[in-house]
């Protein structure tokens, strides 16, 4: 753990929040040890680091409109976005998890790390409070966002909905059709329909990442 804090750049006064963090689900059920994983301080995390882009948005942003930042903060903290941060700190190399998880390629499942990352930033705010959980999290997004930046990031999502808010009497949403597989290799089935007609179908380890899928099966469909 030592070595971990040494690459995050915070040293936890309390050290059960970070082995918290940093343990998945799959490693309590084979280990029949304590119930405590990361999802809980994944929750809190999400929104914690909603909380910090948006002020910083706020801030440097004073001309756009309150759905310009919306579109911007969803293009910085998206799955993609979140996964990336944590490979930057090789999250991955440090998460307790149970066998079957880890040979499976655990370690650097998208779904995993984003929802570590999210976890490791619930678990610093509960311990140092959002001051340093902002220093930590503005480690990975830039001072100064030019709008090309932003262009590049863009999720499939938020591409989507970009297209279909032309036409103000289109509504667009994302239906979960199906759940299966153990809590270690969950598979998520999720259709994205515009009013009532399916436009596109996504597969994916979490929700959001079946998400994405669907947008993006869409937006092929349409040429795009």
């Amino acid at each position: 753990m030592d070595l971990f804090e040494e690459k995050i750049k915070y040293c936890f006064k309390d050290r059960a929040l970070l082995k918290t963090a940093l343990t998945h689900s799959s490693y309590n059920n084979e280990e029949r040890k304590s119930k405590r994983n990361n999802e809980r301080l994944e929750f809190l995390g999400d929104s914690v680091i909603s909380l910090v882009v948006t002020e910083h948005l706020y801030k440097i942003f004073s001309d756009k409109t309150e759905g310009e930042l919306t579109k911007i903060r969803a293009s910085l903290v998206c799955d993609h976005s979140l996964v990336e941060f944590a490979k930057k700190i090789d999250l991955g190399n440090f998460l307790f998890m149970g066998k079957g998880e880890e040979h499976s390629g655990g370690r650097n499942r998208p779904s995993n790390l984003e929802d570590a990352f999210e976890a490791l930033v619930g678990a610093i705010y509960l311990d140092g409070g959002i001051k340093c959980a902002r220093k930590f999290i503005m480690r990975f997004v830039p001072e100064n966002i030019e709008m090309s930046q932003i262009d590049r990031l863009r999720d499939y999502k938020t591409q989507l909905q970009e297209i279909i808010q032309q036409n103000p009497e289109e509504k667009i949403q994302y239906v979960l059709i199906s759940e299966s597989g153990p809590d270690h290799n969950k598979r998520f089935e999720t259709e994205v329909h515009l009013n009532s007609n399916v436009i596109g179908k996504g597969i994916g380890k979490s929700k959001k990442q079946s998400e994405q899928n669907a947008a993006k099966q869409a937006l092929y469909l349409m040429g795009l």
